[in-house]
């Protein structure tokens, strides 16, 4: 399970931001009220900060050794509380300090024009952006713009595959710009804090070594060109998602900020823009303002940008008291949203509010996003609890139940349970065991990081021999077994593959210890009530399979149905998982044996 997100705030800051000074324990009280949690209270992310580069913090190093630091989790689809000015407005409007700014993009009678070119249609296609006017940084207000940025690069952009943010110095180019794609070897600049031209292939080589941008170079390598961004003179700006140009890069004295961001999903380069201008258009000149960009489509189509209207969504009043478990008037449901940073109109014809999302709550997309926000302010703990009007109680599931006794009998016949990976190389799952992939048996990986890891595993044996060869300097015999799912294709599910539940178990050592597994499976059989009848109950029947002998394997039928197979292990197929000594396998269906199928 992923982290939730953390933003890392200096508490002096924060509190000033606040117009207050909290106790630890009252801001963490008041970061439960507001749905957040105050993970830890520590030193360690202002000496990271200055391992960044902070000068001004170097300035009084012992000082700022002991400023204590507040690392906050946030739930991970609230973009607007990644920074520091972010979580000050959210805090400030919740407690009432403050009414939610009217954020606005003003058109100007000469914007700044973007213009895309047809080619970048096969990488990066779509391109957002504005401008921040007589913008003021300091120290903190620059490196929390950064690191918002890093930030949601991290989250919503996705390790910049969907979107990549740029931000420039607008005194330093000239417009209008263009959003092109080129060849890499046509491609020539200095980039980020590098004195020396080069071109872009030269760049993916200069990068590789990077332990940050490194992992952003498979995005655009493999393309026959790369997207790249250039002003009037044809000075480049950045060439997303890997680097930005030295030449329009920001700084303390920065005046006028270019925002670009280069996506493959422009609902997603929208709110990463929006979320950019409402956490620092404070700081402009005229604040919570910033100036249109025009972009020009490859169809020659004008589009103003940003756009800050907000939308609306409407939630019964009725149904948010169903929903979070209270009974409150349309006024207080009203005032509740409003600390939110949510603006409510109530529908008196229909009993309804109709709720105005701003710019940035992206994370409100319908009615019971609003009956959440309205049980956040209203207060969890103060939900009265109530007795369930049904009476219901849960179980284990009878696959899982016979799966847990099984495993304590086959343990105590003496195997060692094992828990393996369930992904495997399509390699260890047919050609080392000499088996043919027919193509409807496996569930392959689109992306798969490793070789190692390219395919569900269809059956458990691969892993099984794996741990075999691994711990084969244990004493003899080894005997193991595993009880867990496997993956198959399956036409008949909606999602084209289903689950089975599969029982492994091996024995290893100077002899195969065929009858030993023979032993385990006539007691498995027992342990379920299971005769030996080839009509009513299981019976074995000589087979062949690639991965045993030939004459020393044999299908597992119940009622004439197979249901598994048990052999001595082919010797090639012990050679290729490095195994030196004999070894018999077993390996059945569990589900299909208890009815589960």
């Amino acid at each position: 399970q992923e982290a939730m997100p953390t933003v890392t705030v200096v508490r002096k800051e924060l509190m000033t931001a606040l117009g207050q000074e909290y106790t630890d324990k009252e801001f963490e009280d008041l970061c439960f009220e507001f749905g957040v949690e105050l993970d830890d209270i520590t030193t360690e992310a202002v000496m990271q900060r200055k391992e960044k580069g902070d000068k001004a913090a170097k300035a009084d190093a012992a000082a700022d050794a002991e400023e204590i630091v507040y690392k906050i989790d946030i739930s991970a689809n609230r973009y607007d509380l990644l920074c520091l000015e972010g979580m000050a407005l959210a805090l400030n409007v919740f407690r009432k300090k403050l009414e939610l700014p009217n954020f606005r993009s003003v058109k100007v009678d000469a914007p700044q024009k973007m213009t895309i070119t047809p080619a970048t249609q096969q990488i990066r296609p779509f391109v957002v952006g504005c401008v921040l006017r007589g913008i003021k940084f300091d120290s903190q207000r620059y490196n929390s713009f950064i690191e918002l940025q890093d930030k949601l690069h991290e989250n919503i952009c996705r390790k910049r595959t969907l979107v990549a943010i740029g931000t420039h110095d607008l005194d330093t180019i000239e417009g209008p710009f263009t959003y092109e794609a080129l060849p890499p070897d046509q491609i020539v600049f200095a980039p980020l804090n590098q004195d020396e031209k080069m071109t872009a292939t030269q760049i993916m080589e200069l990068y590789e070594k990077d332990p940050k941008l490194k992992q952003y170079l498979h995005i655009i390598r493999s393309s026959p060109v790369y997207p790249v961004i250039y002003d009037k003179n044809r000075n480049v700006l950045s060439m997303p998602p890997i680097i930005n140009g030295d030449h329009s890069k920001i700084s303390l004295e920065t005046k006028n900020v270019l925002i670009e961001c280069t996506a493959t999903d422009p609902m997603r380069a929208k709110i990463v823009l929006d979320t950019l201008i409402a956490m620092f258009s404070g700081y402009c000149a005229e604040p919570f303002t910033c100036e249109d960009l025009l972009v020009v489509g490859t169809d020659g189509k004008e589009t103003y940008f940003p756009d800050l209207k907000p939308h609306k969504v409407s939630a019964s009043v009725d149904y948010i008291n169903r929903i979070v478990g209270v009974d409150l008037t349309a006024e207080k449901q009203i005032e509740l949203l409003g600390r939110m940073q949510l603006q409510a109109e109530l529908v008196a014809a229909s009993n309804t509010l109709d709720v105005t999302i701003p710019p940035t709550r992206h994370d409100i997309l319908q009615a019971c996003d609003v009956a959440e926000d309205v049980a956040i302010a209203y207060g969890y703990n103060n939900v009265p609890r109530k007795v369930p009007a049904t009476n219901t109680y849960g179980k284990q599931l009878p696959l899982n139940k016979i799966s847990d006794q099984l495993r304590g009998e086959i343990a105590q016949a003496g195997f060692t349970e094992i828990l393996t990976f369930g992904l495997c190389s399509h390699a260890e799952a047919f050609a080392k065991l000499n088996r043919v992939d027919d193509g409807n048996t496996a569930v392959t990986l689109s992306n798969p990081k490793t070789l190692e890891f390219e395919i569900c595993r269809p059956t458990l044996l691969p892993g099984t021999l794996k741990t075999l060869s691994n711990g084969q300097k244990m004493p003899k015999p080894i005997k193991l077994f595993e009880i867990t799912d496997v993956v198959r294709k399956c036409s008949d599910n909606d999602v084209g593959a289903m689950n089975r539940r599969h029982l492994c178990a091996i024995h290893g050592g100077m002899s195969s210890g065929f009858e030993v597994v023979h032993g385990l499976l006539d007691h498995i059989m027992t342990m379920m009530d299971v005769p030996l009848d080839a009509a009513k109950g299981y019976s074995l029947v000589e087979a062949q399979d690639g991965a045993f002998f030939d004459g020393r394997c044999a299908k597992v039928l119940l009622r004439g149905e197979e249901i598994g197979i048990m052999g001595i292990v082919h010797p090639k197929a012990l050679e290729e998982f490095d195994i030196p000594f004999p070894a018999s396998a077993l390996e059945i269906r569990l589900d299909a044996l208890t009815g589960a199928a």
